[in-house]
């Protein structure tokens, strides 16, 4: 099965919402976050809208959607910590590996390519959850978020994993749910590849048009007929 398109040697994944559905567990954690704050709860379909810039944006959302718009920044300091301190409990409890996902990583390790996950997701939660998940295994790394100014859809973290993986980056592949992963690959000089069972209904638009949309992770094992749909 010759995964070689354009020189491909690794290929890059997005966490929440492409390898894991990580909103049960999100989800619960915002709520309990915001019941501590006496605001009022929100549905997980309201929350799975607000993922995807790391957790300070996530909390300062969740905020403004329970009606608690302008709050001061000591509050959101206080209220990212409770979010963070109910998140940590539960990092794994109902989430969920999407279909395909270990099948199809176990298939594109034994076809040469090197992986690796790169996150919006804070570094000290996403490191856990790719444990919990049972992923580590299958990466060279995860890289998460440290500084906000590292996130997607800046280049940097990509960038990064280009180096630490020993490739340029036309030669890596970029898996993600959102306009914010495609635009990332754009701005770093990598393919992006977008999945739609994610968490960003809109990922297909934007200025990082993604090179093709698949509906399963398993989709990426026909790779390069995926990426000839570009040519």
């Amino acid at each position: 099965m010759p995964l070689t398109y354009a020189g491909i040697r690794a290929v890059g994944f997005d966490l929440d919402g492409t390898l894991i559905d990580t909103i049960p567990d999100l989800a619960t954690a915002i709520n309990a976050m915001l019941e501590r704050l006496g605001r009022s709860p929100l549905t997980p379909a309201r929350i799975r809208t607000l993922v995807g810039d790391g957790a300070e944006s996530l909390v300062e959302r969740a905020l403004a959607s329970s009606r608690a718009a302008g709050t001061p920044e000591p509050a959101l300091r206080e209220a990212l910590r409770l979010f963070k301190a109910a998140y940590s409990g539960q990092l794994y409890r109902d989430s969920r590996l999407y279909p395909e996902v270990t099948a199809t990583l176990t298939a594109l390790r034994a076809a040469g390519l090197a992986l690796c996950c790169v996150t919006n997701k804070d570094d000290a939660l996403a490191q856990p959850v790719m444990e919990a998940a049972g992923l580590t295994a299958h990466f060279a790394f995860t890289i998460g978020t440290r500084i906000r100014e590292d996130r997607k859809p800046g280049p940097a973290m990509l960038l990064r994993a280009c180096e630490r993986l020993g490739v340029q980056p036309a030669q890596l592949l970029y898996v993600g749910d959102s306009r914010i992963d495609m635009e990332a690959a754009h701005a770093a000089g990598a393919a992006g590849i977008a999945v739609s069972y994610g968490y960003d209904e809109r990922v297909h638009e934007g200025a990082g048009s993604p090179a093709a949309l698949i509906d399963s992770l398993g989709e990426l094992l026909g790779l390069d007929g995926l990426l000839e749909r570009r040519s």
